[in-house]
């Protein structure tokens, strides 16, 4: 290792003193673009400031914007003139760095027009409306304190009731699965509003008048989310009863989001027959594999002639050693520690114990979306905050359901899942993405890279 890092600085060196020094022009234009990418991101936290708050940036965590026609409209427009000040800059004169940050500053808002005109998911997916998140944000991040950040929420809060009427304005054609999604998670954003919100309040330093007002806003928020509970509720019997929208988004629609979400320099076809190709190559290895265990796990029982049949039965053996429902979640905090330990002694990647990493069962107004972990990162403006490992428990599930799920995560492929959420997948991975020099990469990373990199760790952990 120290020889790669003398080896780099020699390099950097001579690239400093030689014939491919930065010319003066370059450095010029590096430096504008540098400069507007500063003003830019300025000018988005005062256009999004729930997109804001989630990076971490808290200058305007006391407002919330209203998702109604007029909303779209002014984001559109921000979106256009973006990039049209963005072509100003060509990417041969910039540095390689500031290139990457051209493409991911394009590519976003490139991406958000696409959202906002032509996916058009505001309108199908009543599960886009939800004000639990940014309200559980500010209410759990200790960016202030306590007293300041209830006053955010109450200048938050006279919005709510605004916030859902816009949201049911909106929707049109919804699916029936993004309709239920909803009624799960809204019916969590509701339990943000809930009795220990009040005891917060009327503990708080906050003066009579404020208290009043507060409290007041707290009861028109809770019956706006109510009522969009009801109307959701209706819907859901609507759908049912009719023909309901299909989730499936088609063939069309799903190569201009890949291209957008995904940037690989493949097309939806081509990656598709990479993956065929790596079926074919992770069925073979799973069949050598299953043969070995097979004597172990299997005893005298003949061996299936079909290889999938043989690696299947396999499987459902070893899916039978699991935690039980009643530990999931603990079993999970006992694993992330050991998981640390493994990476520290293995030298592996460098991790930072100033940046914590909090196991919690996973808010109410997260659930539902098929995910049963996740990671929940604060952003490069604040990054020293928590990053929660969200692990949903198994309470709602029936025995069988329990039993299916805690098969799927087994007592191998729970390491496997807390490897690539946890360590060193997801939140060692954005740690170090919170200490990048550019704010812009650590903002609008690449989905695809950053997924990558949770699947190789688990790779290098498994080796």
């Amino acid at each position: 290792m120290r020889q790669i890092i003398i080896f780099i600085c020699l390099t950097c060196l001579t690239c400093l003193n030689g014939p491919f020094a930065a010319a003066a022009p370059q450095a010029n234009s590096d430096q504008r673009f540098e400069m507007h990418s500063a003003k830019l991101l300025a000018e988005m936290w005062r256009e999004f400031p729930e997109f804001a708050v989630n990076v971490g940036y808290y200058k305007y965590a006391d407002r919330m914007t209203v998702p109604d026609q007029a909303r779209r409209n002014r984001s559109l427009a921000f979106y256009n003139r973006q990039l049209a000040a963005l072509t100003k800059f060509d990417a041969a004169k910039l540095n390689a760095a500031n290139q990457v940050d051209l493409a991911l500053l394009q590519n976003q808002f490139e991406s958000s027009r696409f959202y906002l005109t032509t996916f058009k998911d505001w309108q199908w997916q009543p599960s886009f409306y939800n004000v639990g998140n940014d309200f559980g944000l500010i209410l759990t991040t200790d960016y202030a304190p306590l007293d300041t950040r209830l006053r955010h929420v109450m200048a938050r809060l006279a919005n709510v009731p605004a916030y859902y009427a816009a949201a049911k304005a909106s929707i049109n054609d919804p699916t029936l699965e993004h309709t239920q999604l909803a009624l799960i998670q809204n019916t969590g954003a509701l339990a943000v509003f809930d009795d220990e919100l009040t005891k917060k309040v009327e503990a708080s330093a906050l003066s009579k008048a404020e208290k009043a007002r507060f409290l007041k806003r707290l009861d028109a928020a809770r019956m706006a989310t109510k009522d969009y509970l009801a109307y959701l509720t209706a819907m859901e019997a609507q759908l049912k009863a009719g023909q309901a929208r299909s989730f499936r988004i088609g063939k069309n629609l799903y190569a201009q989001k890949f291209n957008l979400d995904i940037q690989s320099g493949f097309s939806v076809e081509q990656l598709y027959q990479r993956a065929l190709a790596e079926k074919i190559t992770l069925h073979n290895a799973m069949e050598k594999i299953a043969r070995e265990l097979w004597p172990k796990y299997m005893g005298a029982l003949p061996m299936p002639a079909d290889r999938l049949a043989l690696i299947g039965a396999v499987i459902d053996e070893l899916s039978k050693r699991h935690t039980s429902r009643e530990t999931f979640v603990d079993t999970i905090r006992q694993q992330v520690p050991q998981l640390e330990k493994f990476v520290r002694e293995k030298e592996l990647v460098d991790q930072d114990a100033t940046r914590p990493l909090v196991v919690r069962e996973t808010p109410l107004y997260m659930r539902g979306g098929g995910a049963g972990a996740s990671v929940s990162a604060p952003g490069p403006y604040d990054p020293k905050a928590n990053t929660y490992y969200n692990v949903t428990p198994l309470d709602e599930f029936t025995p069988q359901q329990a039993e299916s799920y805690l098969r799927e995560y087994n007592e191998w492929t729970l390491q496997i899942l807390n490897i690539h959420e946890a360590v060193p997948g997801h939140y060692t991975q954005l740690v170090h993405a919170n200490k990048s020099k550019s704010v812009v990469k650590a903002i609008f990373g690449n989905g695809s890279m950053i997924e990558g990199w949770a699947v190789f760790s688990e790779k290098v952990m498994l080796d």
